[in-house]
């Protein structure tokens, strides 16, 4: 049987007195974790950095090449930076064909930029170097080389998150029910609907999932990218979605950018089961959902765990976005957490990044004392909808005896 949400509600409003100083918060709602003030200084120092890397990547090109005369692309590169901030910042409030086709491009053109800037890096190291030996290669050649191969990584990205992959891990739990060996589990993450995703990309994902004939569909948040869209619509494809034990959601970052109530409610529309910060029983398996506002807060976090009082002598599952404060599901007894969140770093560079940031939970299945942490690349992208160095993927958990 489920925790009863209104008992849970209950325990957490008294954990939330003591950390807000008495203002509470619903369950099926939350409040943007950052200021305006904040968001501005963030919005104001990306962008700065962008364009300044836009202009090394033109300053660049215009050397090697002896450009005189200002060319087009010195217009058109840095316009394209600000539409990706602009879009962005529109796509929260408003939602039209011309506004997403907008996003879409400068998106890719984020992708391209970022691997031109590292080629434009590499262009200035490798002419310095070649001075310095005394081999003479025309400068042109140099730049054609290293900016043409940031294009040919770009448009390999470009194949590579569009392909969709299916990830087959076996996982090991004591005390499994009999009915659950050789179960399985699908674990779906990060899909981002939104400006750059959308319906004809979750008809794909569905389609995918359809095929593996999983017992239950466990999506770890960020099903949307939380800008402002016909949710309905975005959702319209998992209504086909069928899996005996259900499937069943929880919230991730993105859709704790504004009320989540929005993204809960059009969820549960399209026949997914929201776990509200409660445990549900499936066929014998314990199954616990936590949403990401509550998974930042350790107090409250505890509190989702300890009022779902789950039985440490039966496997239990966490779904939470985010492999963070490990050490809590840990000693409260959960068996296995599945998470998403860090795109694997998505691409170079940055997947160097999220593997410091994040370390060995970064992605893949790794053990936090007697917990096991499942952590996709999800199947999505954010901002440039690119891949290199990780794939887009749905993992296919067979469950199995300890």
């Amino acid at each position: 049987m489920p925790v009863s949400p209104k008992r849970l509600d209950q325990q957490l409003d008294i954990i939330r007195d003591g950390v807000t100083d008495g203002q509470k918060m619903d369950s099926n709602s939350s409040e943007p974790h950052f200021s305006r003030s904040r968001i501005i200084w963030f919005l104001g120092v990306f962008s700065t950095t962008l364009l300044a890397a836009t202009w090394f990547v033109c300053a660049t090109w215009n050397h090697f090449w002896r450009t005189a005369s200002m060319p087009v692309w010195q217009i058109i590169f840095p316009a394209m930076t600000l539409l990706f901030v602009a879009t962005t910042i529109l796509g929260r409030r408003y939602s039209n064909l011309w506004l997403r086709l907008g996003y879409r491009i400068s998106a890719i053109w984020l992708g391209v930029l970022n691997y031109s800037f590292f080629a434009a890096g590499a262009a200035w190291v490798f002419s310095a170097a070649a001075a310095l030996l005394s081999f003479h290669i025309e400068p042109e050649l140099i730049a054609a080389t290293f900016l043409g191969g940031a294009m040919v990584t770009s448009n390999c990205g470009l194949v590579n998150a569009y392909w969709l992959r299916v990830t087959r891990v076996t996982v090991k739990l004591a005390n499994l029910p009999a009915n659950w060996r050789g179960g399985t589990v699908a674990l779906v993450a990060d899909l981002h609907l939104g400006n750059a995703r959308g319906t004809r990309f979750a008809r794909r994902v569905v389609a995918k999932i359809q095929q593996l004939q999983p017992d239950a569909v466990l999506i770890s948040g960020d099903l949307f990218d939380g800008s402002k869209a016909d949710l309905d619509a975005l959702l319209k494809p998992w209504k086909g979605l069928s899996a005996p034990a259900g499937a069943y959601f929880v919230t991730g970052n993105h859709e704790e950018f504004t009320d989540r109530a929005q993204y809960l409610d059009a969820v549960e529309r399209a026949g997914i089961r929201v776990l509200n910060n409660e445990k549900v029983e499936i066929n014998g398996l314990q199954l616990v959902g936590v949403h990401d506002a509550e998974l930042h807060d350790p107090p409250l976090f505890r509190a989702v765990l300890q009022g779902a009082k789950l039985d440490r002598n039966r496997p239990s599952i966490l779904l939470a976005h985010q492999p963070l404060n490990l050490s809590i599901p840990e000693e409260e007894g959960v068996s296995l957490q599945l998470s998403g969140h860090t795109h694997g770093g998505q691409l170079w560079p940055w997947t160097q990044v999220a593997a410091r940031v994040h370390g060995r939970f970064n992605r893949g299945l790794n053990r936090f004392g007697k917990l096991l942490v499942l952590t996709s690349n999800g199947v999505g992208t954010w901002g440039t909808p690119m891949r290199v160095g990780t794939m887009s993927e749905i993992i296919l958990i067979r469950l199995a005896p300890a």
